[in-house]
């Protein structure tokens, strides 16, 4: 949503640190929102209240329905002062939002106005931490998360735009829940395999969903997602059942970090949950066309056999390149993360994990107990996992959604 943190008024900048040990406007930041917590759905609320109060104008910026809007706001707050002594973490984080806000029609002078209304709900809900020196620390810090989003987006904004158009060219319902949708944008799209995009469609205007690319770029420059509609969800259910050749959908920039470091030949461990499989399919793809024969094992998880929707094409790559291993693993044969630590050991290879959140939370957690390095442990759910199991690595940068979950 539109400028999920906001910048104070304020004039001064600081650099987020590089320190071993956390600032002190990191202390003091971590300090409010240990006490905001507890009551974090009024913090929100209240932010909104002010920040359509004072500025009526940025209230059509924003979905009708704002109960998802508030997560996202939390969430991106905390994860940005998880990271502030994280200087390359925090940095790439903050870039791609920026980014992505382009698309929501934000623009820099609305910074101001979200920084004011963030700090008046801090001063209002965090009264016993909250003192002089803690706003400075705020506005310092705010200060600094809206710049490196504006110079993000004035930078995107000379080599791109901010949507694409896609006509959707065909539509293959799966099983009663999954479809491949396949779009064709109207402009060249870069992209990289395991990257994901925002999607908007026209049933639901400002409501914006991330979905995994499920192959590598294309010669004819087709785009392929995979999309499992889930209860209560507007966009995946649109797109699952409403969605027919021929409808335009809109999508943002490509994010995500989740891709393949072909300067190494380092081998692959690739878990996909569901429609997971999408950017796991694709980094194999990623692989094959840069005529490596690195090992790649594929985890490839469900409930049950039917439910592994793309088993058959997984199984013709497999028969296609010898270096490609494929394991499928339903709900009767254990847990997914459990059944890839049985067949280890993986601790020398990059390990990539797609799924629902839960799945890649077991997931970090199994793989670091089986000796995987956290720095080769690699996800776009930095924003979701909670500070004890995220990665300090630059390659576990956001994502949300279907790597992120998707509605």
């Amino acid at each position: 949503a539109p400028a999920t943190t906001g910048a104070a008024s304020a004039t001064t900048s600081a650099a987020p640190a590089t320190a071993v040990g956390p600032s002190a406007d990191a202390v003091l930041v971590r300090r409010t929102l240990e006490e905001i917590a507890p009551v974090a759905d009024r913090v929100t609320s209240y932010f909104y209240a002010l920040l359509f109060i004072r500025n009526p104008e940025l209230r059509e910026m924003f979905p009708a329905a704002m109960d998802t809007q508030r997560d996202r706001l939390l969430s991106a707050l905390l994860t940005a002062a998880e990271h502030l002594d994280d200087a390359p973490v925090l940095t790439a984080y903050l870039e791609n939002l920026g980014r992505g806000h382009r698309k929501y029609g934000t623009h820099s002078a609305h910074y101001p106005a979200v920084g004011e209304a963030l700090i008046g709900a801090l001063v209002r809900y965090a009264s016993t931490t909250w003192d002089r020196e803690t706003e400075a620390a705020w506005v310092r810090t705010y200060t600094t998360i809206s710049q490196i989003m504006i110079d993000a987006a004035a930078e995107d904004e000379r080599s791109a735009p901010a949507w694409w158009h896609a006509e959707v060219v065909s539509h293959d319902l799966r099983t009663p829940d999954v479809a491949v949708v396949t779009l064709r944008t109207d402009q060249p799209y870069p992209f990289l395999a395991g990257q994901y995009t925002t999607l908007e469609t026209p049933w639901w205007p400002r409501i914006w969903r991330h979905y995994s690319f499920a192959s590598a770029p294309r010669p004819d420059g087709l785009l392929s997602l995979h999309v499992k509609a889930v209860p209560a969800g507007w966009v995946s259910n649109a797109l699952v059942h409403r969605a027919r050749p021929g409808d335009v959908l809109r999508l943002g920039p490509p994010a995500g970090s989740m891709t393949v470091d072909h300067a190494t030949d380092t081998g692959l461990l690739c878990v996909g949950g569901g429609t997971g499989i999408a950017p796991i399919k694709a980094l194999v793809e990623d692989v094959a066309e840069h005529g490596d024969r690195r090992p790649v094992d594929v985890f490839y998880g469900a409930r049950s056999g039917h439910d592994l929707y793309d088993m058959d094409t997984m199984l013709r790559l497999q028969k296609t390149f010898p270096w490609l291993s494929v394991h499928p693993v339903t709900e009767e044969q254990g847990r997914l993360p459990e059944a890839v630590c049985s067949l280890g050991p993986w601790d020398e290879r990059d390990a990539y994990l797609s799924g629902p959140l839960g799945m890649v939370r077991r997931g970090v957690d199994a793989l670091r107990g089986a000796g995987v390095p956290v720095e080769r442990i690699r996800h776009d759910f930095l924003a979701e996992l909670t500070p004890a199991d995220q990665p300090r690595s630059g390659a576990c940068i956001a994502r949300t959604p279907s790597m992120l979950p998707s509605r």
